[in-house]
């Protein structure tokens, strides 16, 4: 069965910003706590956000780190708690948001943060109690603004999923505009990450058609403003093409990623200083190669119109057109120039087999086919 919900509000367009205090009325929201990131704070972001919400008493969190933690969700709570905050706003890129996820459930539920994530069985018991969220991204990437999961890494070091409805945020203000001082690998990384979501999505087995007619649009424009985005930060027309196919992408994924994810949350949760997007530059090449195989990518002819929405001859030109783009971008080479090792490959292997993307892969992998994939990234 077909399952297929969209809830988010969303306000996009140049200077959305400064409807933050707009959607704070709306929302419900009097007292919020900002989660941020010391980046965001630095480039002078989180005060465009502090100055769209005059009047308000706002407490500020700006300690998230790069892949957020069960630690920097603990120490969000406490300044949530201590301040009487009533909900969250999340200004960054998709570490800060799903921060802000985790702050949510964490500041209304009981228990350890683990309790409630994917693969313990843990979505059931996230309940309407989630403190309301106000998405702001600041990079156009991980598309958390619109989505119903988070990536945590929790303290015994795994890098999980916590998924539910609940916790998507109650308005998402997507302001191309805040991504203009964002740093050219950044906007190559975070975009890359994007493109691998509408990818990934799309090969997806799981029934969805208006996520597959997201997907591929937000594929088409994603790949033909990110070189432009990443040479001319100032680009306005490739900002907010860019920023469109990061919040498509995550509007598509409820549909399901796969084994580009389950081997890059895998590996994050290893190295947690990897970058998410980047890891999924990386994998997108040897896992086209592999889903090419899927019975309802081939049925489908998946690849063939995704090859159509990149302008590329045709479906085998995908993957070094991808090697192509990560080059162009000036992307590591593979991942072995990240500092991977191949005696890492065990336990990123185990933890991809568990992750909760693992299943809604086109095609199953084997221990055996991740080695392979692994090695084809290297």
């Amino acid at each position: 069965m077909a399952f297929i919900y969209y809830v988010t509000q969303i306000q996009f367009d140049f200077g959305a910003v400064k409807l933050l205090k707009q959607e704070c009325e709306r929302v419900g929201i009097t007292r919020p706590l900002i989660v941020t990131d010391p980046g965001v704070k630095a480039a002078g972001v989180l005060q465009k956000a502090l100055d769209a919400l005059p009047g308000m008493p706002i407490a500020v969190f700006d300690q998230t780190p790069s892949n957020p933690t069960e630690a920097a969700v603990r120490a969000a709570v406490e300044v949530y708690k201590a301040n009487r905050c009533d909900g969250l706003i999340a200004v960054g890129g998709g570490s800060a948001i799903d921060c802000a996820k985790g702050v949510a459930i964490a500041a209304t539920h009981e228990g350890p943060l683990t309790h409630y994530a994917t693969i313990e069985g843990g979505s059931p018991r996230i309940t309407e109690k989630v403190a309301p969220l106000i998405a702001v991204p600041t990079t156009s990437g991980t598309g958390s603004e619109v989505a119903r999961g988070a990536i945590i890494i929790v303290d015994d070091h795994r890098k999980l999923g916590f998924h539910s409805w609940h916790i998507v945020p109650k308005a998402a203000i997507c302001d191309p505009e805040l991504t203009f001082g964002l740093p050219p690998k950044l906007t190559a990384a975070t975009g890359m990450d994007a493109i691998a979501h509408c990818m990934e999505t799309f090969m997806s087995a799981a029934i969805n058609p208006p996520a597959d007619g997201i997907a591929l649009d937000g594929l088409e424009r994603g790949w033909a403003h990110i070189e432009r985005a990443t040479r001319d930060g100032s680009d306005r027309d490739a900002r907010f093409n860019l920023m469109s196919a990061s919040m498509q992408g995550a509007m598509a994924f409820q549909k399901g990623l796969g084994c580009v994810h389950s081997l890059s949350h895998s590996l994050g949760g290893v190295d947690p200083r990897l970058h998410h997007g980047t890891l999924n530059a990386m994998f997108l090449p040897a896992v086209v190669r592999f889903n090419a195989e899927a019975e309802s990518v081939k049925k489908d002819r998946r690849l063939e119109r995704m090859a159509h929405a990149m302008g590329l001859p045709s479906a085998g030109d995908i993957p070094e057109a991808i090697k192509d783009m990560n080059a162009r971008l000036d992307l590591p080479t593979g991942l072995a120039a990240m500092g991977v090792q191949r005696d890492w490959f065990g336990k990123i292997i185990e933890g991809a087999l568990a992750d909760h993307c693992h299943k809604t892969n086109p095609r199953i992998a084997s221990v055996q086919d991740y080695e392979e994939m692994l090695t084809a990234s290297l």
